[in-house]
């Protein structure tokens, strides 16, 4: 266990959580070019569902991303 509570887990689990956020990342930003692509075509509800999407995991990348930086120290 490390200092302030932080658990300390095992660097494969890092990997994981690493590659895991690079996915996420790279489905946000699809998400986000979909969106785009169904705002161009008027089709806002579309749009509007893709948008809700990609800011969901957005946030669930940032989580991510605070678990890992958290880890390495």
């Amino acid at each position: 266990m490390k200092l302030g509570g932080v658990i300390s887990i095992k660097k494969q689990t890092i990997e994981v959580l690493k590659q895991a956020y690079i996915e996420l990342q790279r489905i946000i930003a699809n998400l986000y070019v979909e969106a785009d692509k169904a705002v161009a075509e008027g089709n806002y509800s579309d749009a509007s569902l893709l948008q809700s999407q990609a800011d969901n995991l957005y946030q669930t990348a940032e989580n991510l991303e605070i678990v890992i930086v958290e880890q390495e120290e």
